[in-house]
């Protein structure tokens, strides 16, 4: 999901740092929530655990070069799922920092961007986990059809920001078109991998019965809302 370098630039890079912000402020205020609702030092944990998690995610799995961009298994839900919105949207945010600092400061004028990317496709995963799972349900008591519904939403989103910041930088031209194309459908293979590991973190996260009210993770995650 990386945006390519020289992609969009100039003036043009000031819509991603826009939207970044706007992004960074929908962070703190969920983030106000996550401490009402656990407390600080479990964010703090959660946000640590999935700012590693996210570090792992882009230095060491595979990501494959396609089109205007790359193709990662992010795994964005199973950080949802695992330690909440606020803590996933931090752990993204510093994760992807993180790896442009000390390895990748060429993507560094594309962090807001990039950031966009990850962050508001992952809001959109929030909300439609308020409608596709029941209040009643823990999360390690999911079933595959809502992973799916999950991990295809938050693909989804990653997919059209591309689009729209390839767009933006290159026009609406056939070649954009053509490498839209290709990393779409090459980026929703993603799919049909992220819901079977989501059920499977789930599955050793409801058999690790310590996790429970350890603060570790999302209350959601062993307990309905």
């Amino acid at each position: 999901m990386h945006i390519e370098p020289g992609l969009v630039s100039g003036a043009k890079l000031m819509l991603g740092a826009a939207t970044a912000a706007t992004a960074g402020l929908y962070t703190l205020k969920i983030a106000f929530a996550a401490i009402r609702e656990q407390g600080a030092v479990s964010l703090l944990a959660r946000s640590v655990l999935a700012t590693a998690a996210t570090f792992t995610f882009f230095e060491v799995l595979p990501h494959v070069p396609v089109g205007v961009s790359e193709v990662h298994l992010i795994l964005g839900s199973t950080l949802f799922l695992l330690f909440g919105a606020a803590p996933a949207a931090i752990g993204l945010a510093l994760g992807l920092l993180i790896q442009g600092m000390f390895f990748a400061p060429f993507d560094l004028p594309q962090y807001g961007m990039n950031v966009t990317t990850l962050l508001v496709p992952l809001f959109g995963l929030q909300a439609l986990a308020r409608r596709v799972i029941a209040p009643g349900t823990a999360y390690v008591d999911l079933r595959y059809g809502q992973a799916l519904a999950l991990s295809t939403a938050y693909q989804a989103g990653i997919v059209a920001w591309v689009a729209f910041w390839a767009f933006y930088g290159m026009g609406f031209s056939a070649e954009a078109m053509a490498q839209v194309s290709t990393f779409g459908a090459a980026y929703m293979l993603v799919v049909a991998v992220e819901p079977l590991v989501d059920l499977a973190v789930l599955a050793a996260a409801k058999a690790i019965k310590g996790l429970a009210g350890s603060g570790l993770v999302t209350q959601r995650l062993h307990a309905a809302a």
